[in-house]
């Protein structure tokens, strides 16, 4: 079965990472975002190894980002990044191909468990099963 494992993330935890803390989202440092890339860079290569692993993306900050609606005219209403009406948007995702809930379960709780600077947001981790495609 396929799963999609979502990281959530804020645009303020994107400035603090970039070295804009807030009250909400304190500054990483270089030895916190190195922590953070080196484990989700094991997540990573483990799944690989084992072959679970279909593909894997980080995303780029909220305020590089559009959303795109429509008004009741159904023209197109762009709004620019970061938006106002969500604080925590999706920050990064794997697509795994694994052979239960249970297993995806226990990959989402080792992402979960990424070191963070003190006073950091913790977001769960999110898992979706992914359908087949359009016959599904």
């Amino acid at each position: 079965m396929r799963y999609l494992v979502m990281v959530q993330g804020s645009q303020a935890d994107y400035d603090a990472q970039a070295g804009k803390g807030s009250a909400d989202s304190p500054v990483w440092d270089e030895k916190a975002i190195q922590a953070m890339f080196a484990h989700m860079g094991g997540i990573n290569d483990d799944l690989a190894e084992s072959g679970e692993l279909i593909t894997v993306y980080g995303l780029k900050e909220p305020a590089a980002g559009r959303a795109v609606s429509l008004d009741g005219e159904g023209r197109p209403v762009v709004s620019d990044g970061p938006y106002s009406e969500t604080k925590e948007l999706l920050a990064g995702f794997w697509v795994l191909d694994c052979e239960s809930l249970e297993r995806v379960t226990e990959i989402a709780a080792r992402v979960a468990r990424c070191p963070l600077p003190a006073g950091a947001s913790a977001y769960p981790v999110l898992i979706r099963p992914v359908g087949g495609g359009i016959d599904d």
